[in-house]
């Protein structure tokens, strides 16, 4: 099976390290689609003199990099495409590699009326590369190690060419460099997008077999419907469409209709219903929290596990204050200015676990984008603050993705949680509807960067949005291709009228078949029922994925081939 993934625009170094991780699994066969902000690029063997400017003054990143070849340019209006697959070793691998890379572009431009070839001497994809003047329309750049590959190729559909006048492009100062647009084909990027994953699905699929997702487009076009959910359920009341304009913009441009849900006055069906047990349990832990002056995750976004979880003694504490500055459409946490840190909020959440005598304490918080570090220092002071004052207690914390800075995300990483919990939320195609502040690849880079360094990683899916079952068992193998240990899922619930509309109602049956399936794809540990949350078992869930895990070694790493441009 080739998985491929349009992703839309990518922070380079976020794309490389979910990258890392597919290839670190080694198992199965991805294509990544995308676009990068604009970025010079150095392969393992580049001339730093080949960037003719300072990157910061033209508003460029730099990265250097694990791939062949020389300097490239990388911006909006370019179709990238990283090939993750297993590459057969012995003599000329690494070339051979190269050109089937090259083929894949050369017949998707001859299906979007571009003649181009091969240039000897020089890899790539060129216009009239046996002409006067050849032109390079498409760079290449790989790495194989293990035999698996990584990076691929930057295929100019109409980017600013500008750009390449910054640099020495791949090192080749006396060639020019070209576009689709600059050979006089206008074609929108998600045309080329299909055509060029139509010729690979061609080359590295297995039997043919291919499983795409796309992020949702801007605009509509033939790949922002595909996959789109006509939301089943009852027809309703006006305010089944409810969240305002913008929301149902993004709703419409990822294929949902909000106005064919479950509207807000709807019944729901029995097994969501939930009894409230206010016992001594629950009011003791309440009175605990209020004495401490602290918030949870639990009341804030109207968990219906509450009663059940609090009659436990567990709770999931949120930290750095009670205002978001984002606003997902699927949350009822308030959204207003935030509010300064609490200095003392580490101690009174390491406090509260002591008297409370919690052996798995869970901590979250709101997205505090108005921070410089995201919020993650404060998660790092409560990890430290709880396992000075009860050290034996597991520490699980559930993080945002702290706009995907790896020196925040590294605070939180080296501080050594038990358990690093990042929810992915939903499927690639409603990403941008459901969340728009976050990013598909950048929480699935999130969760790469903690395994990486050796956590226990968990992350969670919201069903009930307007997602198919085939999208999220695609969410499921993305979860498990980075690594993920742990993974929720869970029927959405909309708090009301001016959020998403609930698309429709998962069956118990349902959630145990994905369940089942997720457990299949070699997912350690997979909680699903219509009433999961992120926290819900999540000292069970833990222990299951622990004793799994545990036994896992990592391969040592073999020697690597690059080639490029």
């Amino acid at each position: 099976m080739l998985r491929v993934r349009w992703l839309g625009r990518v922070p380079y170094e976020e794309a490389h390290t979910l990258q890392q991780a597919l290839h670190a699994r080694g198992d199965e066969n991805h294509l990544l689609l995308l676009e990068h902000p604009h970025v010079f690029t150095l392969g393992a063997h580049a001339d730093d003199r080949h960037v003719l400017v300072d990157p910061a003054e033209v508003g460029a990143a730099v990265v250097r990099t694990d791939r062949g070849g020389d300097v490239t340019y990388h911006g909006p209006g370019q179709l990238v495409g990283y090939p993750v697959l297993g590459v057969p070793m012995g003599p000329g691998a690494v070339p051979g590699h190269v050109h089937r890379v090259e083929q894949v572009v050369v017949d998707a431009l001859a299906d979007l009326g571009v003649e181009a070839g091969r240039l000897d001497g020089y890899p790539g994809v060129w216009v009239e590369p046996g002409g006067s003047r050849p032109r390079k329309i498409c760079a290449i750049g790989v790495r194989v190690s293990r035999g698996r590959s990584m990076h691929g190729f930057a295929l100019n559909v109409d980017p600013d060419l500008g750009w390449f006048g910054r640099i020495v492009p791949c090192g080749i100062a006396d060639k020019a460099v070209t576009s689709l647009a600059a050979e006089g084909v206008r074609v929108p990027m998600a045309r080329v997008v299909d055509v060029v994953a139509a010729h690979a699905a061609r080359l590295w699929s297995t039997g043919g077999v291919v499983e795409r997702q796309d992020v949702a487009w801007p605009e509509s076009g033939t790949s922002a419907r595909r996959g789109a959910a006509v939301l089943s359920g009852p027809s309703g009341p006006s305010d089944a469409g409810g969240g305002g304009e913008r929301l149902r913009v993004r709703l419409r441009q990822a294929g949902v209709r909000p106005e064919a849900g479950v509207a807000v006055s709807a019944r729901k069906p029995e097994h969501l219903r939930v009894k409230a047990h206010m016992g001594p349990e629950f009011q003791a832990l309440r009175r605990t929290m209020r004495s401490l002056e602290l918030v949870t995750v639990c009341e804030e976004a109207g968990c219906p596990n509450i009663f059940e979880c609090w009659a436990d003694g567990t709770a999931t504490f949120m930290i750095n204050g009670e205002r978001c500055t984002r606003a997902c459409g699927f949350c009822q946490v308030d959204t207003r200015k935030p509010l300064a840190q609490d200095p003392a909020e580490p101690a009174h959440v390491a406090e509260a676990v002591d008297r409370l005598g919690l052996a798995h304490a869970v901590v979250t918080a709101v997205a505090r984008d108005d921070l410089s570090d995201g919020g993650a220092g404060a998660f790092a002071a409560t990890i430290g603050a709880i396992r000075a004052r009860t050290p034996g207690v597991a520490v699980e914390v559930l993080v945002p993705d702290c706009k995907g800075d790896p020196r925040s995300l590294a605070a939180i990483v080296d501080a050594r949680p038990d358990v690093f919990n990042h929810n992915l939320e939903t499927v690639a195609r409603l990403q941008r509807a459901v969340r728009p502040s976050a990013g598909y690849a950048r929480s699935l880079a999130v969760l790469a960067r903690a395994k990486d360094a050796g956590l226990v990683t968990k992350s969670g899916i919201i069903l009930g949005m307007g997602e198919s079952a085939g999208e999220v068992l695609g969410a499921l193998a993305d979860l498990r291709g980075v690594g993920v240990d742990i993974v929720t899922l869970g029927q959405y619930l909309r708090p009301s009228a001016a959020h998403l509309p609930v698309a429709r109602w998962w069956s118990p049956a349902e959630f145990d078949e994905l369940r089942d399936a997720g457990r299949a794809m070699g997912i350690p540990h997979v909680e699903a029922s219509p009433l999961t949350r992120s926290s819900y078992h999540a000292r069970s869930a833990a222990a299951a994925a622990t004793g799994i895990t545990a036994s896992v070694n990592a391969a040592a790493p073999a020697p690597a081939a690059v080639a490029g441009p």
